[in-house]
């Protein structure tokens, strides 16, 4: 996946799958039709580029006495914000909210490790200098 626009368009396929459990999961999340799960996809991706880190630069103190709790809290209030924003998206409240950020967070986890790359030698169509590795600075 060397391309940017593939790379973003799974991004948006695996928050679009971990709503979509979320909702199905979730006591007190609910989603009515598919346009408004894109609108959700598309607001929490934007949200998570543009607020997310705002909102860790102002928590930090609170995110570091935490052990890193706190961003699940801001990933929960994110997504709190999105079901207050979107009509046919409907978050009850702080811990369902709550629930479908860890849901949320569990599926983008387990998908980076099902399109991580293997550990192994680097691809063999990569051009080697015949003098050997050179660090060049």
């Amino acid at each position: 996946m060397n391309s940017p626009l593939l790379q973003l368009l799974v991004r948006w396929l695996v928050l679009a799958v971990g709503v979509t459990i979320a909702t199905h999961i979730v006591p007190g999340i609910a989603c009515d039709n598919r346009t408004a799960l894109v609108v959700v996809v598309l607001l929490l991706s934007f949200f998570n580029a543009i607020l997310k880190p705002l909102l860790v630069l102002f928590t930090l103190p609170f995110i570091l006495l935490t052990m890193g709790l706190g961003m699940v809290v801001i990933n929960a209030l994110l997504f709190l914000l999105v079901g207050k924003l979107v009509n046919g998206f409907h978050v009850d409240g702080f811990w369902s909210a709550m629930g479908g950020a860890l849901i949320v967070s569990l599926t983008n986890f387990v998908a980076s490790q099902l399109f991580r790359r293997p550990p192994g030698p680097p691809p063999a169509n990569r051009r080697r200098d015949s003098r050997g590795d050179v660090i060049d600075v």
